[in-house]
Order: structure tokens, then sequence, then C-alpha cells
């Protein structure tokens, strides 16, 4: 009988130990998505026109965003359209990222980084992602974005019924995203 038993577990492969998480699959960070922003600060024609830019960069259309409360110094009212942005996802936005970090010249810095793993940055001119210049659009800055997200596991925290928190052992971590830019595009932090 014993011998039976143990013919079963044999087969089976040993526990893991508590080092190896790096082999689980699962916990492989992912970009869940871009987020790209131009504040202009203004409603009218040149949000218009920022709105344009977003639109030939993503292929997709925009949403503008509204002032949250009127400020005389800065000349605008609330609920005016200030700003505008574009949230893209899967391949698109790797592209766009990758676009993104080479005119930074893949330097970041770590206060990039947020603590939930997330991180953005700015560039001064949309020209450098590859745009022709449009004298009648002109040129404008932009932010960057990017939300990280484990391969897996998320939908614990989406799903309809028994729904729970994802554990603290697979949130994303600032170290993490840091070292998976470090990795994937062999990206330089400065403090």
């Amino acid at each position: 009988r014993s011998s039976g038993f143990l013919s079963l577990t044999r087969g089976l492969s040993q526990p893991r130990s508590m080092g190896d998480e790096d082999e689980n699959p699962m916990k492989a960070l992912k970009i869940e998505k871009l987020i790209l922003n131009i504040s202009v600060g203004e409603s009218g024609d040149r949000l218009t026109r920022a709105s344009k830019v977003l639109e030939d960069l993503s292929g997709q259309q925009p949403v503008f965003s509204k002032a949250r409360y009127t400020v005389r110094t800065f000349g605008i009212r609330r609920n005016e359209k200030i700003a505008c942005h574009v949230t893209i996802r899967g391949e698109k936005a790797e592209e766009l990222l990758e676009r993104g970090l080479k005119v930074k010249e893949y330097e970041l810095r770590k206060k990039n980084f947020s603590q939930t793993g997330n991180f953005g940055f700015g560039i001064m001119e949309h020209i450098d992602l590859g745009l022709k210049y449009n004298p009648s659009t002109g040129i404008y800055g932009m932010d960057f974005y990017v939300v990280m997200k484990r391969a897996g596991g998320g939908r614990v925290a989406k799903r309809r019924a028994k729904r729970t928190k994802i554990g603290f052992q697979h949130k994303c971590t600032k170290t993490e995203t840091q070292k998976w830019f470090v990795d994937k595009y062999e990206g330089i932090l400065t403090n």
C-alpha cells in the first residue's frame, strides 16, 4: 500500500521555494495602458489643434478635460475645456512608448516612478515623435503616463462575483518597474 502511494508522489514536482517568483509567468510585468495628455490651458482653436495632434498620433478620438475650478490668474473658468487626452492599449501603446522614450534617450529620473509601479514623463515637442511639422498646427508638448500590471491575476479585482483586492504580493512596486524599464529598454535611471 505504501509503495503505491510513493509511486504516485514520485511524479509530482517538488514544492516551490519562496525565491522562485521570477519564474512565474503570471507575475511578469506588462503595460496595461498608456495615457497621452496635452494640457493647453485654454479652450478654443489651440485645444482643437492639440486634439488633432493626438488623433494623428494614436488614430483614436481624444477626450477633453475640463477645469475643476476658476483660476483668474491663469484665465480659466470652471468647466471650461482646457486639455485633451487619449488612452492607448496593446501593441500601439508599446510602440508609442518606445518612440517617446527615444526622444528622452531612454533616460528617466527615479522620481518619474510612482510607489504603485507606474511612471510618466513629458516631451517638449510632438514633432520629435516622427510627426511632420505643420505650421498651421504649431508645436505641442505632451505628457506620457504608463500604467503597469501583472500578466495574470488582475481579474480578481474586476469580476462581479467574489470580487476581492489584489494581494500585496501581486501589486506592482516602484523597484520592480524600474528594473523592468532598465532591462527591457536598456534604460538609464538618474537621480
